[in-house]
């Protein structure tokens, strides 16, 4: 058996500064992965709503390429200065510590990923027009459900059905790990 393949440098950064600042809840690796790779086919302005300490932020930079650029918003001044920290030297990240309102003015973005905790980001009508035809939305942190109606914690999950209804997106729930799932979602050009 193989051992799993390696962190990136900037994610390992990302993760030695959640510890320092004693936070816990960040991007998980397999969610991160999946990150990377669809940040690799990405042009343009990537977007992440809740940074945290940058673990997310981590793994999209990890992927992305030189043509694309990353902005992302955390509403805990704390959080967003360690997440700033990491990516002080890079000039394809942007780290704002403000509400993910404060980037409504920079899209469309050609990939949004919802992880701020905040339900209302979250939301298909929060956050659809912010997406560029073909765009990318990932939507992290989703209770795994291999029922529909989509259920979770024993009633009808709004969110997901939300996202797995919409006429402007195609979308699925992906599994990254046995307990643990995102949405990821592509804008259909004009609709």
């Amino acid at each position: 058996m193989s051992a799993p393949p390696e962190v990136p440098e900037i994610v390992s950064r990302a993760f030695d500064g959640a510890r320092r600042a004693g936070y816990v809840s960040f991007c998980r690796n397999e969610t991160g992965r999946l990150l990377a790779t669809l940040a690799a086919t990405r042009t343009g302005t990537l977007a992440e709503f809740g940074t945290g300490c940058g673990v997310g932020t981590a793994w999209l930079r990890s992927g992305v390429t030189d043509d694309a650029r990353i902005v992302t918003a955390e509403l805990e001044p704390r959080l967003a200065r360690a997440a700033a920290e990491i990516f002080a030297d890079d000039p394809l990240v942007d780290v704002v510590a403000a509400d993910w309102s404060t980037l409504l003015d920079r899209g469309p973005f050609s990939l949004l990923f919802l992880d701020s905790g905040d339900p209302s980001a979250a939301r298909v009508d929060a956050v659809a027009d912010l997406v560029e035809d073909g765009g990318i939305v990932v939507v992290d942190d989703v209770e795994p459900c291999a029922i529909w109606p989509p259920v979770s914690y024993g009633r009808v999950d709004p969110l997901r059905e939300e996202w797995l209804t919409d006429e402007r997106f195609t979308a699925v729930e992906v599994m990254v790990a046995p307990d643990a799932a995102a949405i990821v979602a592509t804008r259909r050009p004009g609709v």
